[in-house]
């Protein structure tokens, strides 16, 4: 687990185990400490490896699934414009806001389930 993927392993721990008490000395499964008090006094178990990879592994695949989502953030026109021509009442302004957002969602299309 590297810091270029887009889930960390504390990440990954915080979905598994809300709220659990753990450190971490490295950035692998095997740097996790779990601190945790038993189960039988209330504590949360310690995920095993297997849950971390998979929740890790769901994680990736819900981030590159929302790839999309970013890409059209990056080049949606400033909503500025379309309140401009609202304010102006500029039906061609806002028509061609419109359209901006219409290509942008055309050149980055949601990807089917």
């Amino acid at each position: 687990m590297t810091n270029n993927t887009p889930a960390s392993l504390p990440h990954v721990l915080m979905k598994l185990r809300p709220g659990a008490q753990w450190a971490i000395y490295g950035d692998t499964y095997e740097d996790l400490q779990w601190l945790e008090p038993p189960v039988y006094e209330g504590g949360q178990s310690k995920p095993t490896k297997e849950e971390v990879d998979e929740e890790l592994q769901k994680l990736i695949q819900e981030w590159k699934n929302c790839e999309y989502q970013r890409q059209r953030e990056q080049e949606y026109p400033d909503f500025k414009e379309y309140l401009d021509a609202v304010v102006k009442g500029d039906q061609v302004q806002m028509q061609a806001y419109i359209d901006k957002c219409l290509a942008v969602k055309a050149k980055y299309p949601k990807p089917e389930d």
